[in-house]
């Protein structure tokens, strides 16, 4: 089926793009209660999220919501072994850092177009990577994780990272950095408020000498950086044992500054053409051509790791197999 003009809806809207744009979700319901018969669903949290999902019958969800909305929408029913019955739609809503996954994927990020693509758009098939702990990975997974923070719903999506070095999104956030993000808001008790310590100033000017200091050690200074106070540095070399399909991409004696791995590299002519299969990419250190190959399954050993699996952070795991899905999951996305 691809127009749902007609057809019942469930729109599920996640309760932080209600809090984030109430304006857009109100657009996105008028859009999509004009052109279908659609029962609004207002989860306040994660179980009943899941508990509105299971008890939609024959309607077709259509989140609205940011990428980890998707993604639990997604886990859920791939976990009830029924993600490949049921199409998919999005209305993404949120920052467009929250919305990455969501254009990478062919979403329209405007909300109009968007809830319009729901309506008249055509579903298409999708691939996925599924790892041995059974989790997910819709759009890229990236070793190391990148920025540092906690696994699972705490975790903040990874900044996009240039066309010419995908693996500098891997780059760790300067500690300095993590006191008083800039161009933000103080942070709480910062003298900026008018309240807090005297010597607040005084520690983060040690932390960030010491961050300055410490820098050669764990890599290197970014070399004509643009950022603004580029003070970040690369992330030093992990050794990792990486085999691509059983063809061993890297080994343990020679460091990996990073490893890319993104569904949807197609060998042949689309489906029945030979498979679908990853597009897998193994970065060195200071600056090394690039390993780059197609697998339909990737392993990745070595000492405690983590790696970032689309907007969620995962590990450390000390092995993990990644197999490409082809197929496994359909989308409502906008007509050629």
């Amino acid at each position: 089926m691809d127009s749902v003009r007609g057809y019942p809806l469930l729109v599920v809207i996640d309760p932080v793009a209600r809090s984030t744009d109430g304006e857009a979700v109100r657009i996105a319901k008028d859009v999509l209660c004009a052109g279908a018969g659609a029962k609004i669903c207002l989860p306040e949290g994660p179980e009943e999220f899941a508990r509105m999902l299971a008890r939609r019958g024959q309607r077709r969800p259509v989140v609205i919501g940011d990428d980890r909305a998707l993604l639990r929408v997604v886990g859920l029913l791939h976990k009830e072994r029924e993600l490949a019955g049921v199409p998919l739609s999005m209305v993404p809503v949120g920052a467009p850092a929250t919305v990455a996954l969501s254009r990478a994927l062919g979403i329209p990020t405007d909300t109009v177009a968007a809830a319009r693509t729901v309506l008249d758009g055509g579903e298409r098939p999708m691939d996925l990577l599924t790892d041995d702990s059974d989790g997910i990975v819709l759009g890229s997974l990236r070793i190391p994780c990148g920025e540092t923070g906690r696994p699972g719903p705490g975790a903040a999506v990874p900044r996009q990272s240039s066309p010419a070095d995908p693996a500098d999104a891997a780059d760790p956030v300067d500690p300095a950095d993590s006191v008083a993000p800039r161009g933000g808001p103080a942070a709480p008790g910062d003298p900026a408020d008018g309240d807090g310590p005297w010597w607040r100033p005084y520690a983060r000017t040690a932390r960030t000498a010491l961050s300055l200091l410490t820098a050669p050690a764990a890599g290197h200074l970014r070399p004509g950086d643009g950022r603004t106070g580029g003070r970040r540095a690369r992330v030093p070399g992990q050794r990792l044992r990486i085999e691509a399909d059983g063809v061993l991409l890297a080994d343990l004696d020679r460091p990996v500054r990073g490893v890319s791995v993104v569904p949807g590299g197609r060998a042949g002519n689309g489906p029945g053409g030979g498979g679908e299969l990853a597009e897998v990419v193994v970065h060195w250190p200071g600056g090394g051509r690039s390993v780059r190959t197609r697998a339909r399954a990737v392993t990745v050993s070595g000492a405690d790791f983590h790696y970032r699996a689309d907007a969620l952070v995962g590990g450390p795991v000390r092995t993990r197999t990644w197999t490409v899905q082809p197929g496994a999951w359909r989308l409502q996305l906008p007509r050629d």
